[in-house]
């Protein structure tokens, strides 16, 4: 039996949410007039708004605060109960509870309401639970309407079936069906609280806490981002199209020149172009895609034409211009025609999505668009970055966490060499340019010396890819792909010795954490955060190495994202206190805001201060966010 009612007046409000610390609430939302005819306007909240709030404080009830209906009565009176669920939501003594935190957040930030902790997204939970033995579930398995049949053994009525075809706020608020559906969204919501909580509780208390502490506070995190979205320069964008079209014309032509007519599509990845290279060429097959078929990606070109230098040179600007080809075929197709179709009509702004727990390892991920693969500063060339501007009379403020994985190694691996470094303020990859190459530190932080950039560029790769389990072929592609520096095998086995003989800590980690992984069969990050690693005991090599990878790669690459969600929910009580800082992005270890001109330092020296914060108990490396600042994304300048 449940018991649920809709409620109109703050009295019944105040009585029914009492002095309990513990509620679970959702929002339905409806288009506004302007918007009544458009797709997915609903879950827009600058095109729509929340028609009502349910609300749980125990299982089998709730109650239903019915504020924009078009039908039938609504609350007596909308200011004061508005006011009342705000401060419901910002009081720092209350668990506030929904499924997918970020949603409901995106809806009162618009209002001008940041969610405080303590807070609880049942939909993380979900995701930080297993649904067999080694697997966790993925968010296509967490929703309301699939965990409450496969949790409770109740069925729920969809959304579609409840408001057939009409907007939420077309259904009167005082019909059974309508409350039913309101409050039992919340009121599973509160159960689903105490389940998963039992379950973390007896299988996993780390997960609890990662949910709690750290994936909570990062889901209205993400509400916020979500909702501000980044501003386009559309006139911009569409000049580089036409650039980009004239220039694959010009390139059409010029391969068809040497090629005959041979359809290359739009990227040079036709089967009838992989026949050519492979059938008429007769070229060596040098990288095979998952299924062993030829490849011609551009790893794949870029293999060919180091080949043809040596072995067929007049095929050499046929790879040149392919490759151009392909380049401009990307920026196309990604960077501009992508992005324009994500465009929001009301804000001139894209809203990607972002995920949360989109990698096993905790890092974000986001889609529509991905903004998690824009081109590197040093390497976007077209200037696809400065797609992104900032408001008037705003400027972006950019925070990158410093060499955050190679801290986290270093907090790992305890070797003597890397934390003094650290510790000191010191040049990390001077540091390793110095072990690699058996040289004084004073000629590897020598600028003008004439191997200085080549040897840095080495140490900096092998930094970045030796602590997890790079072999000595990996490092060779890394350098060559990544560096443009050719060199062999045997080359890079030496510079991977050395690094190792250099700083003695890293073997023993990697060592002790491969043969810990092969006992659990899992690794975690130091909050806990568990991996579980499938063939880590594979007799085959090749699957048997990648598991291994996976070992080391976990605790650094996760612990380096928990690190990042951490400062997030630090920041989120700032920023109810200064609304004028405006979340955006995040960028693997970066945090990106807007601010107004005349607040920049203010802003800056916030953010950086949550972001520099030991993130937790016996983490013992110095920690460094770097600021930049700029009107447009591709032409930010170091703030100090």
């Amino acid at each position: 039996m449940t018991d649920y009612k809709c409620v109109r007046t703050l009295k019944e409000l105040k009585e029914y949410i009492g002095d309990r610390m513990i509620f679970s609430f959702d929002i339905e939302t409806s288009p506004n007039d302007e918007h009544r005819g458009e797709e997915l306007a609903a879950l827009d909240p600058h095109k729509s708004s929340i028609t009502g709030v349910s609300f749980s404080v125990s299982e089998g009830t709730g109650i239903y605060v019915p504020l924009r209906h078009g039908r039938g009565n609504n609350v007596t009176n909308m200011q004061d109960v508005e006011s009342y669920i705000a401060k419901i939501l910002t009081d720092k003594n209350r668990i506030k509870i929904a499924h997918n935190l970020a949603f409901e957040t995106m809806f009162y930030y618009h209002q001008g309401t940041v969610i405080q902790e303590p807070c609880y997204d049942t939909i993380a939970a979900s995701q930080l639970t297993l649904k067999t033995e080694t697997e966790f579930r993925e968010l296509k398995d967490s929703g309301l309407k699939k965990l409450v049949p496969e949790m409770f053994g109740i069925e729920m009525p969809s959304f579609a079936d409840v408001t057939a075809g009409r907007h939420f706020d077309e259904l009167d608020p005082d019909h059974d069906e309508t409350i039913s559906y309101a409050c039992a969204d919340s009121d599973y919501t509160l159960r689903l609280y105490h389940l998963f909580n039992e379950w973390f509780d007896k299988y996993m208390p780390s997960h609890r806490y990662i949910v709690e502490k750290v994936e909570s506070p990062t889901a209205i995190f993400v509400g916020m981002m979500k909702h501000n979205g980044i501003l386009v320069d559309i006139d911009l964008m569409l000049e580089k199209k036409a650039e980009a079209e004239e220039k694959l014309s010009q390139l059409r032509l010029e391969i068809s020149d040497m090629i005959g007519e041979v359809n290359l599509g739009l990227n040079a990845a036709t089967k009838e172009f992989k026949d050519f290279l492979y059938t008429e060429l007769e070229l060596p097959v040098l990288k095979t895609t998952e299924k062993f078929n030829e490849a011609a990606d551009d790893e794949a070109l870029m293999l060919l034409a180091d080949w043809s230098k040596d072995n067929r040179p007049e095929l050499a600007p046929l790879f040149d211009k392919t490759m151009e080809f392909r380049k401009w075929g990307k920026l196309k197709s990604t960077y501009i025609d992508g992005y324009l179709t994500q465009v929001n009509d009301a804000t001139g702004r894209i809203h990607p999505n972002f995920f949360q727990l989109g990698t096993e390892t905790g890092r974000f991920a986001s889609r529509k668009p991905n903004l998690q693969n824009i081109p590197r500063k040093g390497n976007d060339r077209v200037g696809v970055r400065n797609f992104f501007k900032a408001a008037d009379g705003y400027k972006f403020l950019d925070l990158d966490f410093s060499q955050i994985e190679l801290r986290v190694g270093a907090y790992y691996c305890r070797d003597a060499k890397m934390l003094e470094t650290y510790s000191n303020g010191g040049d990390i990859h001077a540091q390793t340019t110095s072990v690699i190459y058996s040289i004084p530190f004073e000629e590897a932080v020598d600028t003008g010396h004439n191997d200085y950039k080549e040897r840095r560029s080495i140490a900096k790769n092998s930094n970045f890819g030796v602590f997890y389990g790079l072999y000595p072929k990996g490092l060779q592609r890394n350098l060559q792909f990544k560096a443009g520096l050719i060199k062999t095998e045997e080359e890079c086995a030496k510079i991977i010795n050395n690094l190792k003989s250099g700083y003695p800590g890293l073997t023993r980690w990697q060592n002790d954490t491969k043969r810990m992984a092969k006992h659990k069969r899992y690794s975690e990050t130091a909050l806990g955060r568990r991996r579980y690693l499938k063939g880590i005991l594979s007799t085959e090599w090749g699957v048997r190495s990648y598991w291994e990878r996976c070992a080391l790669n976990t605790p650094i690459q996760g612990t380096a994202a928990d690190i990042l969600k951490l400062s997030m929910s630090r920041l989120i009580e700032g920023l109810n206190e200064r609304p004028y800082i405006r979340p955006l992005l995040t960028i693997h270890d970066e945090l990106v805001f807007e601010v107004p001109e005349n607040k920049v330092q203010e802003a800056y020296n916030f953010v950086k201060d949550c972001m520099e914060i030991v993130p937790f108990e016996g983490f013992d490396v110095p920690i460094v966010a770097e600021g930049a600042i700029g009107d447009r994304f591709g032409s930010m300048e170091e703030l100090g």
